[in-house]
């Protein structure tokens, strides 16, 4: 527990300011201020295109599964 602790309070009194390191966050940082837009809509909007694609493809392929399954089971 003491451990623990210790590392918690190590970790909060010495952090560092951190940049992201993502360049595809970098570039659409960058080209929203060059087209005068605001950075947060451009990041928000690769933050949800990133967020759907996994969430899409389990439905893809969840629904595949289920019709393949419903036809095995038709077979017997």
């Amino acid at each position: 527990m003491f451990k623990k602790t210790f590392l918690l309070l190590v970790f909060l009194f010495f952090s560092m300011e951190t940049f992201p390191q993502c360049a595809m966050c970098k570039a659409v940082a960058e080209s929203s201020i060059g087209e005068g837009k605001s950075i947060v809509s451009g990041l928000n909007t690769g933050i949800l295109y990133l967020m759907a694609l996994p969430y899409f493809l389990l439905l893809l392929f969840g629904t595949a599964w289920f019709f393949v399954r419903k036809e095995q089971a038709n077979l017997k």
